[in-house]
């Protein structure tokens, strides 16, 4: 998305910190920037739409704190978000009837 820019330290703090979530759990992107001590659930979703180190940086294990999708890929609706749904499925995410992710898999590491 951004091809030309090197990452800017708070992104790179994002990344190693996403980088730590374990196949099969998500976390939200407010705790993501509560643990850095640093940032908004929005600037690091911002962050996570310019992954320049994707998939190797699971982005897609980070959800909004009511367990729906957010963003994905710099998008919030069409194929990227099915996309993003898909592979949390693929890793055994679990889903309750309203598309949100069930609050057992929700980890706050």
């Amino acid at each position: 998305m951004f091809p030309n820019r090197k990452p800017t330290i708070f992104e790179m703090s994002v990344y190693d910190f996403v980088g730590n979530v374990p196949v099969g759990k998500v976390t939200t992107y407010g705790h993501v920037a509560k643990c850095l001590g640093r940032g908004t659930a929005r600037s690091v979703g911002t962050a996570l739409s310019k992954n320049p180190f994707a998939p190797e940086v699971p982005c897609h294990r980070v959800v909004r704190a009511d367990g729906s999708l957010g963003g994905f890929n710099g998008h919030t609706e069409g194929p990227e978000m099915d996309r993003k749904r898909s592979m949390l499925l693929e890793e055994k995410v679990v889903f309750r009837p309203d598309g949100r992710v069930a609050p057992e898999c929700i980890t706050t590491l």
